[in-house]
């Protein structure tokens, strides 16, 4: 009972020092709630624009304005210029929007794209901001009817698909400012360049990958995942009447009730489609031609016409197939695949026409709504200087409701980034898993020091390794500076779903505060903290001298980390800038992230903790840590105390506190859960016959009473001091 009265008091101070940050940080929360916006004016933006173009009065409804051009005596519209922030402004890793100017085209090109403002740790005092301009400078001359993707694919000319160079060190944060430039790009090009009735790529139906009916052609047809349609040449004639090329068809006008065409329009990408029309070796080539979003659409003809052409080039757009959605033309281009097999079609249709054409994602196409497809037949008159007409003959493709879920909520485009590091979080899985099984059941592991040390080392460098230095998986301050400037700006917090490690740790961390409390991130998936593990470990093994506080001033430098924690939350709330600077007290960015390659002064400051850390044991992790601080806070929310003690522990016995190196286990005995880190080395102590001062006290008494029962007892002289009895 004493040793729970005394860990609801340490429990109880913490809170105390705490509650006061947290008032100030909720009123100042609500005295500054109010959303950035744009910062540019028409003034601004005439330097910005300089002649021959001319900036015109911002758009009524849009915080947009338009671009002119000189030319003669006319000023034609050639685009639109606007900031990201008005139209898409997702938060950084600070939880800041980048803010971006661009200027698009009236074709839907990137006539320009510059950096209002950022701040992004990894741009601001990491890499510095030049990799980022050098990467923007990337999206001047491309199309949002290109499908813009950030990696080391190859570009084609001609290809719906265009790669642009990353960003080394700064995966995330360059598909955030990827996607706020895409998505306020897109809501200009609704609005002003004819895409005004079509559907945000974010938020659409989507296709369910789980729902494979196994159907024959005939199946297809009736179940409505194919969709056909004839045209008699009575019915294409009717149309050309009244035009210059009327009556111009002498074989339809023989046979009027022959079949002139016939259409078959599907979505091969859905599963209960591809997988009955292709081989399953061509349906997996397919899934990996297609980019996440893509759709592959195909269409069939067969009658007198080609829905092609002579001039038709392969991977281009055709000019006698188009597609609509809700009025909105959408872009059909060859997707250029060559089957390995035959489609699996009826005798009947194995001379038909046909071809699969990609849409891309950007382009918003919706498998909820019909798909209007429409063959241009052209007829001409007179040889020379003749007449030319074209008429357009629709097919609709309604995908029924069995094979997609409806839109419910934004599907953003971080999901192609989880699909891309699926290996990485699976590692990352299995290694939770293996420290969930050390955690919770530890008596296999701690049965001796050199079983307990083997595995810590080995987890560590783990840790260090693929969580830190691969992965990129450092949690940091800038995580909760990041939320609380998301909330302060009434923003989402869906930034964090482009970084996946940093997702799956902060979830299984969160858990781990309701079980084992701060020390489980803390003390086995730190990066830093691994680093400085292993430093100190090496340095002890080269008998480095090490410096062991006073319990007195252990306890007073233990405080410092919590007054740097509440510095650095309140400067998140009043400035962003002065925010940026004292989070660097981190060395994280130095050290993980950037692997030491940083201006001199971070990288000194980096390895003169590294240092200290060598002589006094994880002294940044224990004093100055605010990252530490929060998760020693957030760990109160422990539901039990479930490191084993005895009753002796500290009451003589002294043996786990005088060996603790985190110095977390007080003469009472009790365990500091706020600054223990779990390394588990007490709790080899204390089921350690050999190591245990109260077992070994016990062991010795019961042999001194045999001794007394045999007639041979010497006299007892107690234990040494060496074992810690005070």
């Amino acid at each position: 009972m004493k040793l729970i009265a005394q860990d609801r008091g340490v429990r109880v101070h913490v809170l105390r020092h705490l509650a006061a940050v947290c008032v100030a940080v909720v009123g100042l929360w609500l005295a500054l709630s109010a959303a950035h916006a744009g910062v540019m004016s028409k003034e601004t933006l005439a330097r910005a624009f300089p002649a021959p173009l001319i900036v015109g009065d911002k758009d009524a409804t849009l915080p947009i304005w338009p671009l002119f051009k000189q030319e003669l005596t006319s000023t034609p519209l050639i685009g639109y210029a606007y900031e990201s922030i008005d139209l898409a402004p997702i938060p950084g890793f600070s939880g800041t929007p980048f803010n971006l100017l661009v200027a698009l085209n009236t074709h839907g090109e990137f006539m320009d794209v510059q950096v209002l403002s950022q701040h992004e740790p990894v741009f601001l005092e990491g890499l510095g901001p030049e990799p980022m301009l050098r990467f923007v400078e990337q999206y001047k001359g491309l199309s949002l009817k290109q499908n813009i993707k950030i990696g080391g694919g190859q570009n084609n000319g001609g290809n719906a698909n265009v790669y642009i160079h990353g960003v080394a060190k700064a995966t995330a944060s360059v598909r955030i400012l990827n996607q706020s430039l895409l998505s306020a790009s897109l809501k200009v090009a609704r609005a002003k360049m004819g895409y005004a009735q079509g559907r945000d790529p974010d938020l659409i139906a989507r296709i369910k990958p789980d729902v494979v009916d196994v159907l024959a052609w005939g199946q297809l047809i009736k179940a409505g995942l194919v969709s056909p349609k004839t045209y008699t040449n009575r019915e294409v004639d009717a149309a050309f009447v009244g035009t210059p090329v009327e009556g111009s068809d002498a074989e339809g006008r023989a046979a009027p009730e022959a079949v002139f065409e016939t259409l078959y329009a599907t979505a091969l990408h859905v599963p209960s489609v591809g997988r009955n029309l292709l081989s399953p070796k061509d349906w997996d080539y397919l899934q990996g031609r297609l980019e996440p979003g893509d759709s592959a659409l195909l269409v069939m003809a067969q009658g007198r016409y080609s829905m092609l052409g002579e001039e038709f080039v392969r991977g281009a757009v055709p000019s006698r197939i188009t597609l609509q959605q809700a009025q909105l033309p959408l872009e059909l281009r060859d997707l250029d695949i060559d089957l390995s097999e035959p489609l699996k079609l009826p005798d009947s249709l194995k001379e038909a026409e046909w071809k699969i054409f990609r849409v891309i994602a950007p382009a918003g196409l919706d498998p909820s709504l019909p798909l209007e497809f429409s063959l241009r037949v052209i007829r001409t008159k007179g040889a020379m200087y003749g007449e030319r007409v074209g008429k357009d003959f629709p097919v609709t493709f309604q995908l029924p409701e069995r094979y997609f879920t409806a839109a419910e909520s934004d599907n953003k485009t971080w999901h192609s980034l989880w699909m891309d590091r699926w290996w990485e979080l699976l590692v990352l899985a299995a290694g939770l898993a293996v420290l969930t099984w050390a955690l919770r059941k530890p008596t296999w592991l701690t049965q001796s020091t050199r079983r307990l040390s083997r595995f810590r080392t080995a987890y560590m460098l783990f840790t260090l390794g693929f969580i830190g230095w691969y992965a990129q998986g450092q949690l940091s301050i800038v995580n909760l500076t990041g939320v609380v400037r998301a909330l302060v700006e009434q923003r989402s917090l869906g930034f964090f779903l482009y970084d996946p490690m940093t997702v799956l740790l902060w979830a299984f961390t969160a858990v781990s505060f309701f079980v084992w409390g701060r020390g489980t991130f803390c003390g086995w998936l730190c990066p830093f903290g691994a680093l400085q593990e292993l430093v100190g470990n090496a340095a002890r093994a080269f008998k480095v001298p090490q410096i062991r506080l006073s319990l007195q001033t252990d306890q007073r430098f233990k405080k410092l980390k919590y007054l740097v924690l509440a510095g650095i939350m309140v400067s998140a709330l009043v400035s962003v800038t002065w925010a940026d600077r004292l989070v660097e007290v981190e060395p994280f960015k130095t050290s993980i992230t950037l692997l030491f390659v940083r201006s001199w002064p971070f990288v000194a400051w980096a390895v003169a903790l590294l240092v200290l850390n060598a002589v006094i044991f994880k002294s940044f992790c224990r004093y100055l840590c605010p990252l530490g601080a929060g998760m020693a806070v957030l760990g109160q929310l422990r539901r039990k105390n479930w490191i084993s003690r005895r009753s002796e522990c500290g009451q003589p016995c002294q043996r786990c506190a005088s060996d603790c190196r985190y110095q977390a286990i007080p003469k009472t005995g009790v365990i500091d859960y706020t600054e223990c880190f779990q390394c588990l080395d007490c709790v080899v102590i204390e089921q350690s016959e050999d190591l245990c001062a109260p077992q070994m006290l016990a062991r010795t008494h019961c042999s001194h009473r045999k001794h007394v029962q045999d007639g041979n007892a010497d006299s007892f002289y107690g234990l040494p001091s060496a074992w810690g009895l005070r």
